[in-house]
């Protein structure tokens, strides 16, 4: 897990500065990504020669677009972007971007992709938002915050306890998951559970933060696809660590869990695999 509320020196000011950085990159990316969603000039590419990982213009424009939010008001610090590489910094803060996590969903036109920006220490996520433009949703964790912003106003968010395995709802993106035996895991535990449910990308990590469902499991993750929902998660108060129960802050096999309860019995499962 990350030191996600080790922040002592962090000054107001400064953590209100760290805040409004985020927001505003979030904010660039916003009327990037809109202006292409639904559109017929996606510009999509495939990143493999063999199979299809997309991107899109919107992908390069709003992660191009948070790198200048990011570079004018906080030029010392790291970049690190799905699309664009690293930038070295200096403050020992880094921003890890993803202009849209969830491209398969965004080129078909459903609103469950999101926007990610997470500010990283030298110990872990300390802040993440996860952005839904379409939708005008914004779930925000960190430096003491724990919120929602939408069309219904702002709320709190907290996950939800008290739900057993057998009651529980999970979800990944793909149903093969990763690797033939980590399917195996997830599906060995998804048969557990009342509910699985698929497709959702980034959304389903907010969701979890919103109380709405229990578990997300995943595999093959990169540091850009987890930071910000673990930063959103565990302000929450959620769990998330690999399938071995250790930090997943730089990717791999990933488990978000509403509760240790349910972290515990998820992983007894999946450390099999």
């Amino acid at each position: 897990m990350t030191a996600q509320t080790s922040f002592p020196d962090f000054a107001p000011a400064l953590r209100a500065e760290l805040i409004a950085t985020a927001q505003a990159a979030a904010d660039a990316a916003r009327q990037v990504t809109l202006g292409y969603f639904r559109g017929a000039q996606l510009g999509t590419e495939s990143k493999m020669a063999a199979g299809f990982d997309p991107v899109t213009l919107a992908d390069r424009g709003a992660e191009q677009a948070m790198r200048a939010v990011i570079a004018a008001r906080r030029p010392e610090d790291g970049i690190l972007g799905e699309e664009f590489g690293p930038k070295e910094g200096r403050t020992g803060l880094t921003w890890v971007l993803d202009p849209i996590d969830g491209t398969r969903g965004f080129i078909s036109g459903t609103p469950t992709w999101g926007v990610l920006v997470a500010l990283r220490g030298p110990e872990g996520a300390l802040l993440g938002v996860i952005d839904q433009p379409y939708i005008g949703e914004r779930f925000l964790g960190g430096f003491g915050l724990a919120r929602l912003d939408g069309p219904h106003g702002s709320r709190p968010l907290r996950v939800r306890t008290g739900v057993g395995l057998d009651e529980a709802v999970i979800f990944t993106t793909f149903p093969e998951v990763g690797s033939p035996a980590e399917g195996r895991a997830f599906h060995d535990l998804a048969r557990r559970c009342r509910l699985t449910r698929y497709g959702m990308d980034c959304y389903a990590y907010a969701l979890l933060a919103a109380g709405q469902i229990d578990l997300v499991v995943e595999a093959g993750l990169q540091s850009y696809d987890i930071l910000a929902p673990l930063a959103v998660i565990e302000a929450a108060g959620g769990i998330v660590t690999d399938w071995r129960g250790g930090p997943a802050h730089d990717g791999g096999r990933v488990i978000a869990a509403a509760s240790p309860e349910l972290h515990a019995a998820a992983l007894e499962i999946l450390s099999l695999a």
